[in-house]
């Protein structure tokens, strides 16, 4: 009795859990219907849905009918099985024994086996197809993209958005018939050993007619298997470079077509074996293709890679070569990098760093490492505020093109006090961050520490960049669901002692007008406050994913997202832009660039709005047949580039992931000529850098900056990375990505003449290591306590020349805020290092630059003056100060205090 009601404890609370489950997950189905409709994708969301959940249903009834009627056919022999009575010999004396278990076979208990089985079975089986959803959605809206692959002469299209369903649907009929094939052999065994005649149940016409017709069919099946195959052989990496080689061509395609043939003459030989009812030519086919596939895929390619392919490979694999560099080229889109000729032999004079100063007053000083935690120490405020990142950007600020750096101030509910963590304070009053931190790339104040042109809160600005709507309810670390426009106001932002308190004005959010969607609300977010706080009104809404990184994949799922979505500032509003791209694996010939992608296009800018979360989707690049391709499944939902609004057209810039990919590829393709391919001879690498605290080397990131390019009249913003040979250390080239207007999304590769020593970033961190004066400095600093910060090495090219800027970071023991110290400078043979990048140039140039009037913003003029005489100077400055301030001149007090403290900034640096 009571292990019987243990069995109906277990039974019911299983039961339970699976209905909770199953009621957890439709609130969560509900919520999300809700969530899509506010921000206007729900046709996204159903087109997915009903593409994922249909494809299943239909791969499941099709396999459930299919395993069923092969196993309905098995059922005569298994309830005759059942019926016959086993033999037993004692002695003399025979007893006919029936199987306890025979009274429960009977032909309806049976086929609702079957029928369960089955059912079960195909739920596994069809489980694939929901996942490739997109694959079927391509396959009946595929684009072309007009390049015929060179072995079967099909556009790229085919296999782009054809084959990955084709190969879905093979494998699911692989399985499908497979598995039938199984579970019948083994119920015709089965039932022949519970019988005591296995012989005659595999002798009978029926078995032999039933088996042979599965194993046809599954021998049908394998044919269309060997045939995607042979487009398989496109993607392969046996071979010098991926894709098709000599070998797969000659003699793993040759196989393919000889398996094929076979394959399709032993299901002929199957077919006709049902009239004969044999058994041996089922052993027979099974056999000669087992014999064969060894020999032919295995045996033979191997013998002829070894002894025809490698004692003349170069020769051999030339076509395969010129194949693959052709479609790598293509799909990274290095075809379009214009390469130029950069002397880099020229010497720089003063005149020249004059007529460049637009270049010279935009080098980024300020390593965004330790400026992150610079901003952290002194624009957090409160402990629940941080900054995510770091990011680099241009505006135009009170007329000027600038170079700039900023960050959000998000709101991080984890880092809000123990006592403070209440539900109230995580989901009614600490809803959003507040404003932004910006600052000049390299300017800095008399402490070292850099200038803030925005800061605090509110935002305080002395330029003409105005901030009107700083709440940022949405970005890279709201990860809670908040309610607004509830009875009480929000937490708007600390006020001296006080907190300035507000309402949300803006549109965002699902509304909360009933109690069934506070229940559903509650069940889909497991917080059954939500159901019984009297804070919430039927005037409230919910915001939730409102994590920009999980809000924007959430609606479209199927693009591949840069990992570096960067804040803007536009019309006094906040709002992310995050780079997205079309990118497949299965673009033939083409080597991938990392696992799951050979092709790669920018064609998506994502524009999220950091107040009321409105996500937009723009068409960066139209041409894209994948994007062309999305566009036919969700129709609308990519907009013109061209309707965004231009304040954030100009701050789009090439994406860093892409530049990178393009960059690593373009080491290795470059190459164009076969021979100088397979000997490598010309490879390049991507270079090293010393940078951060522990003075190893690490690979180098590239970076932005604002420069002229040779030849061009204008600057612009532009992306950089250096490469250097192949197991040497200096530079043999650099590629810049383009950003600015027309140009935007052009690449330059500057190439230096071969028979010219550049110095690669490595061997000028070696130069700065060897000078006795700075490593003698580092030390000194490092053995008083403070630690040293090495930040990104800079290369700059000014005219015909490059300039190298290495930042130096101090932080005291006692201080947690890294201050710029020093400037490091390279040019030609000179290495320096000085206070102040303009010092260190005027030093380079043995104190010319000051004639010029070649004043870096922010950074005092090098005056070549003794301590003595700036203190003498501060001296007089500050008599005239106040002289000024009694006779009532306010403007010429403020004069002089701004010469003041220009002096004593130099003061300052001179005496550290």
């Amino acid at each position: 009795m009571q292990h019987r009601l243990r069995y109906v404890i277990s039974v019911l609370a299983a039961a339970v859990i699976l209905l909770l489950a199953l009621v957890h997950w439709g609130a969560r189905f509900y919520t999300d219907w809700l969530w899509f409709g506010s921000v206007h994708y729900q046709q996204v969301f159903l087109t997915i849905l009903l593409s994922a959940v249909g494809l299943r249903l239909a791969v499941w009834a099709l396999v459930f009918a299919v395993l069923f009627a092969n196993l309905f056919f098995t059922r005569r022999p298994i309830v005759n099985a059942a019926g016959t009575a086993r033999r037993i010999q004692e002695g003399d004396v025979v007893t006919l024994v029936q199987p306890s278990w025979s009274r429960l076979i009977a032909p309806r208990t049976v086929t609702l086996l079957f029928a369960a089985a089955s059912l079960i079975l195909a739920f596994l089986i069809s489980e694939p197809a929901a996942g490739n959803w997109l694959a079927f959605q391509q396959f009946l809206h595929p684009a072309v993209f007009n390049i015929q692959e060179p072995i079967f002469h099909r556009d790229a299209g085919f296999y782009v958005f054809r084959l990955p369903f084709l190969i879905l649907l093979y494998r699911l009929l692989l399985w499908t018939a497979a598995l039938s094939l199984l579970l019948v052999s083994a119920i015709y065994v089965l039932s022949g050993a519970a019988s005591g005649g296995v012989r005659d149940i595999l002798n009978s016409p029926s078995a032999r007619r039933h088996l042979s017709i599965l194993l046809a069919i599954l021998l049908f099946i394998r044919a269309w298997g060997y045939r995607l195959d042979q487009y398989l052989l496109l993607y392969s990496e046996h071979g010098v470079v991926y894709g098709a080689g000599y070998t797969d061509i000659h003699a793993r395609l040759v196989a393919y077509k000889i398996l094929l043939v076979l394959c399709l003459s032993s299901a002929a030989i199957l077919l006709i074996n049902i009239v004969l009812g044999r058994l041996r030519p089922l052993i027979y086919s099974i056999g000669i293709l087992v014999v064969a596939a060894i020999v032919l895929n295995g045996i033979y390619p191997a013998l002829m890679q070894k002894f025809l392919v490698l004692p003349t490979e170069q020769d051999k694999e030339r076509p395969y070569i010129e194949n693959g560099i052709k479609f790598t080229r293509l799909t990274y889109d290095l075809n379009n990098i214009e390469s130029r000729l950069f002397p880099a032999g020229g010497t720089l004079t003063p005149p020249d760093i004059k007529n460049n100063e637009d270049t010279i007053k935009n080098i980024r000083l300020w390593d965004y490492r330790p400026l992150q935690q610079t901003y952290s120490q002194l624009q957090e405020m409160r402990l629940y505020y941080e900054f995510k990142g770091i990011d680099v950007d241009r505006y135009t600020i009170d007329g000027h093109y600038r170079q700039v750096m900023l960050a959000a101030r998000e709101l991080n509910q984890e880092q809000l006090p123990e006592q403070a963590k209440t539900w109230v304070n995580e989901h009614l009053k600490y809803t959003h961050g507040y404003g932004i931190v910006m600052s000049p790339v390299n300017e800095i104040n008399s402490d070292g520490l850099p200038r803030l042109l925005i800061k605090d809160i509110p935002p305080v600005t002395g330029t003409d960049l105005k901030i009107t709507r700083p709440e940022i309810y949405y970005g890279e670390s709201t990860d809670n669901y908040v309610a607004v426009n509830a009875r009480g106001q929000e937490f708007d932002y600390p006020k001296g002692n006080d907190n300035a308190w507000c309402t949300y004005q803006g549109h965002s959010g699902v509304d909360v007008h009933s109690f069934w969607r506070r229940l559903m609300f509650a069940l889909s977010f497991s917080d059954y406050k939500l159901l019984l706080s009297g804070d919430i009104t039927n005037s409230s809404k919910l915001l939730y994913y409102r994590n920009i990184k999980q809000r924007v994949p959430k609606i479209v799922p199927f693009l591949t997202y840069d990992s570096d979505p960067y804040i803007v500032l536009n019309n006094g509003r906040l709002y992310w832009i995050w780079d997205a791209y079309t990118t497949t694996g299965m673009f033939p010939y083409a080597e991938p660039a990392k696992p799951g992608f050979n092709y790669i296009r920018n064609a998506v800018k994502v524009a999220v709005d950091a107040y009321n979360g409105d996500v937009t989707y723009y068409a960066a690049d139209p041409g894209d047949p994948i994007l062309q391709s999305y566009s036919h499944i969700f129709p609308g939902l990519f907009k013109p580039l061209a309707n965004m609004p231009a304040g954030l057209r100009s701050h789009l810039r090439y994406p860093e992931d892409m530049f990178m990919i393009q960059a690593q590829k373009y080491a290795t393709y470059h190459m164009t000529d076969y021979r100088v391919f397979y000997n490598k001879e010309d490879k390049w690498n991507l270079p090293t850098e010393v940078s951060g605290t522990n003075n190893e080397e690490q690979p180098m990131e590239p970076y932005y900056t604002i420069a002229r390019l040779p030849g061009d009249k204008q600057p612009e913003f532009i992306q950089i990375l250096p490469f250097t040979p192949q197991n040497k250390k200096n530079m043999v080239a650099w590629l810049a990505g383009r950003s600015d207007g027309s140009k935007y999304g052009k690449l330059l590769v500057y190439e230096f003449p071969k028979q010219q020593l550049v110095y690669g970033p490595a061997q000028v961190e070696a130069r700065i290591d060897q000078d006795t004066t700075i490593s003698q400095q580092l030390s000194l600093w490092s053995q008083r306590g403070s630690t040293v910060y090495r930040g990104n090495l800079m290369i700059i090219p000014v005219k015909d020349s490059l300039i190298y800027v290495e930042p130096l970071y101090l932080q005291a023991e006692q201080s947690k805020i890294p201050e710029l110290s020093r400037v490091v400078v390279a040019l030609g043979d000179q290495v320096v290092m000085e206070p102040t990048l303009e010092q260190a140039l005027n030093r380079i140039f043995n104190g010319q630059l000051t004639q010029t009037g070649n004043n870096v913003p922010g950074i005092p003029p090098a005056t070549g003056e003794s301590v003595s005489g700036l203190a003498e100077k501060a001296n007089q400055i500050y008599n005239q100060a106040l002289t000024r301030l009694k006779a009532g001149d306010w403007a010429g007090y403020g004069e002089s205090m701004q010469q003041l403290k220009t002096i004593l900034l130099e003061l300052q640096l001179k005496t550290k």
